[in-house]
């Protein structure tokens, strides 16, 4: 079992930039792949960023290509979101998950773990 904690989340200026974290406790980290999702109002949850166990290989959706950072701690078993020049339709709940097997993966039923996720709300 992994249990694993978002935050970083709240209200930015479109432009502007946010960092979200997740710490991750329960099970060796560097174990597995983590993964960004988001899911805005009314909409399915869909992938944002992945990382593979390592750090050495990353993907992201094309909505956020050059935009937002995937990266991972090992040593302090945290993955972060780095989001420069924000959009409003950046506005959503992120979630972080895990993959066992170390993998990056774009496929959300991949995931086996979810945190509870933060609000980031980008301001027009």
């Amino acid at each position: 079992q992994v249990q694993l904690a978002e935050s970083g989340g709240g209200l930015v200026q479109a432009g502007g930039s946010l960092r979200l974290s997740c710490a991750a406790s329960g099970r060796t980290f560097s174990n597995y792949a983590m993964g960004w999702f988001r899911q805005a109002p009314g909409k399915e949850r869909e992938f944002v960023a992945t990382i593979n166990w390592s750090g050495g290989i990353t993907s992201y959706a094309d909505s956020v290509k050059g935009r937002f950072t995937i990266s991972r701690d090992n040593a302090k078993n945290t993955v972060y979101l780095q989001m420069n020049s924000v959009k409003p339709e950046d506005t959503a709940v992120y979630y972080c998950a895990a993959v066992l097997g170390g993998t990056a993966t774009t496929k959300k039923n991949m995931y086996l773990y979810w945190g509870q996720g933060t609000q980031v709300t980008v301001s027009s």
